[in-house]
């Protein structure tokens, strides 16, 4: 189970081929939001939809029928282990619960709190662990290993081609838009990023979702490639698969570059902490003020006038970060170990 964004998703995704290495059927249970990148996981045999109450920006309501429905899904396929993946600010233990009433009989998670009879092992997650390498040592201590060859990165199965979208050019990706407006330059200051990019010569793609479009427009100007609202989330990996790099925030868009081995120049802003979250095993440049006043607050509005830890990231510091980025370029499919 890993039931919050597509990023996270993502970030499951070493756990989830340990898992699937060891096991006959593996079946991933997300959240809508996290669907789309459920699909695009090697290993993955079944996803199941659950939009649970407990988690999400805006978390669906309580409702009985729901959760019969779903208990009564997972009690049909006779599931006989179970690991419930969550966030180190997370309590997995209501994921646990359901488990046991739907009949599976060895659960395992991360757990500060007394599970009583929720989990049959308890794991505790090394201080200060990445979110996928937590989840992979959990599976570990599960008993499942990553098969050989194996590195442990983040993967999806191969995108399409998107050529026909983007051109054959060289061209570094700038995704401007985040769920949390905290992890994300202003409009403005992205655009301005933008026309730096284009004076210094570099062709440049901006993407966004369906309800970025006007954003999108904004930033790309008439100095970028605007490919907002016209990528689902397998045509954006194609996109950023074949990117030499991307510029963009703390976000689900920023693992699915890591995913497809694109390197990343991160906006990331110090709400959440860097060692949890930043780009996973691909070459990768933080840039932001970590020191800002907004640090470890979980803040997801800005709390501080001119989003100081992000907007005042110079022109000539993504520059630097994309051409420094551009020598750990692979073409896609790209590096998958973190070298910068």
């Amino acid at each position: 189970m890993r039931l919050d964004s597509a990023g996270d998703v993502l970030l499951a995704g070493p756990a989830v081929r340990a898992v699937a290495a060891g096991s006959a059927y593996t079946a991933l249970l997300c959240g809508p939001l996290g669907e789309p990148a459920a699909h695009l996981l090697p290993g993955v045999d079944e996803v199941l939809v659950h939009d649970a109450p407990w988690v999400g920006l805006d978390p669906a309501p309580v409702r009985r029928d729901t959760t019969d429905a779903l208990i009564d899904a997972l009690a049909a396929r006779r599931f006989d282990r179970a690991l419930v993946l969550a966030s180190y600010h997370q309590s997995p233990l209501p994921a646990a619960l359901l488990l046991k009433l739907a009949g599976v009989p060895w659960v395992a998670a991360d757990s500060e709190h007394y599970p009583g009879a929720l989990l049959d092992l308890r794991h505790h997650r090394a201080p200060g662990a990445h979110e996928a390498r937590a989840a992979l040592d959990l599976a570990r201590a599960a008993g499942f290993a990553l098969p050989p060859g194996d590195s442990g990165a983040l993967r999806i199965t191969a995108p399409p081609d998107t050529t026909p979208l983007t051109g054959p050019e060289p061209y570094v990706v700038v995704h401007p838009g985040a769920a949390v407006p905290a992890r994300a330059w202003s409009p403005e200051r992205a655009a301005r990023a933008v026309a730096a990019l284009d004076a210094a010569g570099h062709r440049v793609v901006v993407t966004g979702g369906p309800g970025e479009k006007e954003l999108t427009a904004e930033v790309a100007g008439d100095r970028a490639l605007d490919l907002g609202g016209r990528t689902g989330f397998p045509e954006l990996a194609g996109v950023l698969a074949r990117a030499r790099a991307a510029v963009l925030g703390n976000t689900g868009p920023a693992h699915l570059a890591a995913a497809v081995g694109t390197p990343v120049a991160c906006l990331f802003a110090p709400v959440v902490p860097a060692e949890r979250w930043a780009p996973y095993g691909v070459p990768h440049i933080l840039l932001g003020r970590p020191d800002a006043p907004c640090a470890g607050s979980r803040a997801r509005v800005c709390p501080v006038p001119g989003h100081p830890c992000l907007d005042s990231v110079t022109d000539r510091e993504v520059i630097d970060a994309v051409e420094s980025l551009y020598a750990h370029d692979t073409g896609p499919g790209g590096p998958t170990e973190v070298t910068a």
